[in-house]
């Protein structure tokens, strides 16, 4: 039987790849900052609930030996933890800026690096990271969040030749926007109300956003957690996974178009 070690597990797409998985018979070790508030995946045979911070080394390297001491060894990891930050760049603090990359760049670094030795030993293992369509393309006021996306990418497939060399697949799933609470439970709002400068822009900016994701039909994150199922699965030496129609359309319209007029169109649409 196969285990899958999955990082923020608590809900959305963690928490529903963490009940896909396991439902298919696998071993899941679900991670997340809180196990003592978990209540749905608990009690169940083949999960294991453990405490991880991805800021925490320490953490890290506990969920991977308590995992591989319950189940014997890990097959699959899924760098799912993350979280986002939208507003104007300059009113973002100090902080906010080391979190956003603590979180989504350094704590995936630190799991695969983690994990590394274990997959080697075993002479196989897949790392999936999970990116955005925002890894693709960029939309106004998610600089932060685009450019912590566009590390991974750029980090997934780069070590993607070097651990071929091991039997070590690297895959990175690219969904669109998600039917969850990632907006109000995930998300940061960079505001600073001395920057009146960008007033008549945010406003702009926010009326059109809306109207643009008003009664989107967003991906549902099952449908999510069944294409990481497949990425697992499928055998292949496939290194990106785009889901939803609104991500294969976005990034689509980009490769074809080119980046510079991706840019321009996008300017024109909200400034």
């Amino acid at each position: 039987m196969s285990t899958i070690l999955i990082t923020g597990a608590s809900s959305g797409i963690g928490k529903a790849t963490a009940r896909f998985f396991a439902d298919k018979g696998w071993n899941v070790i679900a991670t997340m900052r809180s196990p003592e508030k978990e209540t749905e995946l608990t009690g169940q045979e083949n999960i294991e609930v453990i405490k991880l911070d991805v800021e925490n080394r320490n953490e890290i390297h506990e969920a991977i030996n308590s995992g591989i001491a319950r189940f014997g060894r890990i097959d699959i990891l899924l760098n799912n933890a993350g979280y986002g930050t939208m507003g104007v760049f300059e009113a973002a603090t100090e902080e906010q800026l080391q979190k956003q990359f603590s979180v989504n760049v350094f704590g995936i670094f630190a799991a695969t690096r983690a994990i590394l030795p274990h997959f080697r030993a075993n002479k196989s293992g897949i790392i999936i990271n999970v990116s955005s369509m925002g890894g693709k393309i960029t939309f106004p006021n998610g600089s932060l969040y685009h450019s912590t996306k566009f590390a991974i990418e750029g980090f997934t497939e780069g070590v993607y030749y070097e651990l071929a060399s091991q039997n070590i697949k690297v895959k990175i799933i690219e969904p669109g926007a998600i039917a969850t609470d990632f907006m109000s439970r995930s998300m940061d709002h960079l505001v600073d109300e001395s920057l009146t400068d960008y007033k008549e822009y945010l406003d702009n900016m926010n009326r059109k956003l809306l109207t643009m994701f008003a009664g989107n039909n967003f991906t549902q994150a099952e449908e999510v957690a069944a294409v990481i199922y497949q990425a697992a699965t499928d055998d292949s030496d496939q290194l990106r996974y785009v889901i939803g129609e609104d991500a294969r359309s976005a990034i689509e319209m980009r490769n074809q178009a080119g980046d510079e007029a991706y840019v321009k169109n996008t300017a024109q649409m909200f400034v």
